[in-house]
């Protein structure tokens, strides 16, 4: 593949505006990722999309300028296994950022215990199809069962189509599970489609499952401020109040249009966790027990 930026890919907002809302202290953005630079830290060369480079500079500036204390980088499928610029941008977070990293079975152990101490808790699977090519489930069971004694969970990406057939695969896992971006809901079916009923009733029947309720711009059909997304997140806030997390989502890779502003997106937190105790829960307390604890 081409090493050239591709075309189609939108880049992050160049300006992205102050946010109404004033996050509570010590907020963590648990959702969010760094890209390059690509002459350090070079993309895979089976990737299916190329970004533009978006360095730990800038990812801590705007967590600075939207009101933020902490990140989690989540590694994104472009950078493959190869977790340098994640571990680059915890190394110098001055502790203030935890990542999520992809491994593949050839992972030694001093390498996880190396990545452990410099600030990994998590490993992502990823099941969008589009985005990545499929990993045997028994390698990823082999992979679970060696970073489970490390205290780390797992992130799965997947959409929510595609949950009847992963879900017993997800409740065999032997960590904490975080589901990213709500498992994907279609807006336009509402929050009364078996399909997201379905969703709920996991985490209901399942304690040991998260769900991140980021991700609204890449779900919305009514476009900012996201109002059609608002019904979802908010069950899953309401109905789940200690298992949820929120995040950017930033530099919102594979965007068919156009990037967010992420000041809009953070003025969406107070429309689904309404009032504090529910904003300090989904913003301070969930993601530090799970991240820092």
């Amino acid at each position: 593949m081409s090493t050239d930026k591709n075309p189609s890919y939108i880049p992050f907002h160049p300006n992205p505006s102050k946010p109404h809302f004033a996050p509570p202290p010590g907020s963590v953005d648990a959702h969010c990722h760094v890209f390059g630079p690509a002459n350090r830290f070079p993309y895979a060369p089976e990737r299916k999309y190329t970004p533009v480079d978006a360095p730990k500079e800038k990812l801590f500036a705007l967590r600075d300028f939207l009101g933020f204390d902490k990140n989690v980088i989540v590694q994104a499928s472009c950078h493959g296994t190869d977790n340098s610029a994640l571990l680059d941008a915890l190394a110098n977070s001055n502790c203030k950022a935890r990542g999520v990293a992809v491994i593949g079975e050839d992972v030694t152990d001093a390498e996880l215990v190396r990545m452990n101490d410099i600030g990994v808790r998590g490993v992502r699977f990823n099941f969008v199809k589009r985005l990545v090519d499929f990993t045997p489930r028994d390698v990823l069971e082999r992979i679970a069962a060696r970073i489970a004694p490390l205290g780390w969970h797992i992130v799965v990406y997947f959409e929510m189509p595609d949950l009847p057939e992963l879900e017993f695969f997800f409740t065999s896992l032997p960590t904490m599970v975080v589901v990213d971006h709500m498992g994907r809901p279609n807006v336009k079916k509402g929050v009364d489609h078996p399909e997201f009923r379905r969703y709920l009733h996991l985490l209901d029947e399942h304690e040991n499952i998260w769900s991140k309720v980021s991700g609204p711009e890449r779900l919305t059909v009514a476009g900012a401020p996201y109002d059609d997304v608002v019904p979802f997140a908010r069950s899953l806030v309401e109905r789940f109040p200690d298992r949820v997390l929120w995040g950017t989502d930033w530099p919102h890779p594979n965007m068919p249009v156009e990037a967010p502003d992420d000041g809009i997106l953070v003025d969406v937190i107070p429309k689904i966790a309404t009032g504090s105790q529910l904003q300090r829960k989904l913003l301070v307390d969930n993601p530090m027990r799970l991240y820092w604890s």
